[in-house]
C-alpha cells in the first residue's frame, strides 16, 4: 500500500517538510503491516483489509507534524503515530458494524466481506495491538491510550442517542463530535508534540487544538453532505439526512420557531422515512436553501478561528518561519475552504 502523500492534507507544506512526512507515513505504513500480520492467514488478510482501503491517513500524519514543533520524527513518533492509525482503523470494522455498511472507501466493508462477528473481532485485536505497540512508549502514553479508547466509546454511544431532556440539542451534538472525532485527532498532535521532545505547554496546545481541529473538520463535512455536488466531493448529497444523522444545520432548523419552517421541521421529524426519494429530494432541496446552513457555516468558522488563536502561543518558542506551525494554520485555512465552499 502506498502511503497517503501528505500533501493531499496539507497543500501548503514546504517542500522539506512534505518529504519528511512522507518518508514518515511510509514508516508508519511498515511498521502497521508489521505488526498486524499474523500466522493465520485469515485474520492476517481480515486485520489489513481496511488499510488497504486507502485512506488520508491523516492522524498519523498529523503525529508526525507535530513531532516537527519539537526535535522532529523517530522511531517513537512513528511508533505513536502507528498506534492512533491502529486505533482509528478499529474504530472503523466496529462502525461499519453499527451502521450496516456495505463499503468503505471505495471497497467492501469488512462486514460484509468477513461477517459482523469476525467485523468486531478483528476491530478488537487491531485495538489490542494499538495498546500494545503504545505501551513500549511508556506509562503516561498508556494512560492517554486508554482515556482516548473510554472517549471514543463514549461518543458513539452518546451519537446514538437523543440530547437528554434539559440539555441543549446543540451543544450535545458538540460534545459528542468531541469525544467521537475530536479526541483521537488531539491524541494524535498531543503524542507527536510528546515524543518529538517539545516542552509541556507545547503537549497541552497540540491536544487541545488536535481536539477542536476535529470538531471544525466534521462540522464543514456537515455542511458539505448537505451542498456537495455528485461526481466533485465524493460525496452523495444529503447521505445524513436520509440516514436520519442530526447535523448542525439540522440542529439548527428544529430550533427555528417561523411558521415557514414548519415543512421542513416536519420533514426531520420522526413520522418521515427519508429513504423515500421524493421526500429525500424535497427535504434537502429546503435545506439548502435555508438560512441555517449560513449559520452553521459561521460558527465552523468560529470554531477554526477560535482553534487558530491557540497556536498563538508558538510564535514564542518558534523561529519566525516554522513550515510545521505554517502547516497547523493551513489545516484550519482548509477548513474554513470546505465550510465557504459548501455555501
Amino acid at each position: 500500500m502506498t502511503p497517503a502523500s501528505p500533501t493531499l492534507s496539507l497543500p501548503s507544506a514546504s517542500p522539506g517538510l512534505a518529504v519528511r512526512l512522507q518518508a514518515g507515513l511510509a514508516d508508519v505504513d511498515a511498521l502497521l503491516r508489521a505488526v498486524v500480520d499474523h500466522e493465520d492467514p485469515f485474520i492476517a488478510e481480515a486485520s489489513v483489509h481496511l488499510a488497504d482501503a486507502g485512506g488520508k491517513r491523516f492522524r498519523p500524519m498529523l503525529t508526525l507534524l507535530a513531532a516537527e514543533l519539537g526535535s522532529g520524527i523517530n522511531d517513537d513518533v512513528v511508533a505513536a503515530a502507528t498506534g492512533v492509525e491502529l486505533t482509528h482503523l478499529a474504530s472503523l470494522y466496529h462502525d461499519d458494524v453499527m451502521d450496516e455498511a456495505d463499503l468503505r472507501r471505495g471497497v467492501v466493508s469488512a462486514n460484509a466481506a468477513y461477517g459482523n462477528s469476525n467485523a468486531i473481532l478483528v476491530g478488537d485485536l487491531l485495538f489490542g495491538k494499538a495498546s500494545e505497540l503504545v505501551a513500549g512508549l511508556g506509562a503516561e502514553a498508556v494512560k492517554i491510550q486508554a482515556q482516548t479508547f473510554v472517549r471514543l466509546c463514549s461518543g458513539q454511544i452518546r451519537d446514538a442517542r437523543p440530547a437528554p431532556e434539559g440539555v441543549d440539542p446543540i451543544d450535545y451534538y458538540l460534545g459528542v463530535l468531541a469525544d467521537k472525532t475530536g479526541v483521537l485527532i488531539a491524541t494524535a498532535a498531543r503524542y507527536g508534540a510528546m515524543f518529538g521532545g517539545c516542552p509541556p505547554e507545547t503537549v497541552d496546545i497540540m491536544r487541545r487544538y488536535g481536539e477542536r481541529l476535529g470538531i471544525a473538520f466534521q462540522l464543514a463535512d456537515d455542511l458539505l453532505d448537505v451542498t456537495s455536488v455528485p461526481g466533485e466531493s465524493g460525496k452523495t448529497p444529503g447521505t445524513d439526512l436520509r440516514e436520519g444523522v442530526a447535523t448542525l444545520p439540522m440542529l439548527l432548523v428544529r430550533q427555528s420557531i417561523d411558521p415557514a419552517d414548519d415543512r421542513l421541521k416536519e420533514l426531520l421529524g420522526s413520522d418521515y422515512d427519508l429513504h423515500d426519494d421524493a421526500l429525500h429530494a424535497e427535504a434537502l432541496g429546503l435545506l439548502q436553501a435555508h438560512p441555517a446552513m449560513g449559520q452553521a457555516r459561521e460558527r465552523t468558522n468560529n470554531v477554526a478561528r477560535e482553534t487558530q488563536e491557540l497556536l498563538a502561543p508558538l510564535a514564542i518558542g518558534l523561529p519566525a518561519e516554522s513550515p510545521a506551525r505554517d502547516a497547523l494554520l493551513a489545516l484550519l485555512a482548509l477548513v474554513e475552504s470546505i465550510a465557504n465552499r459548501a455555501g
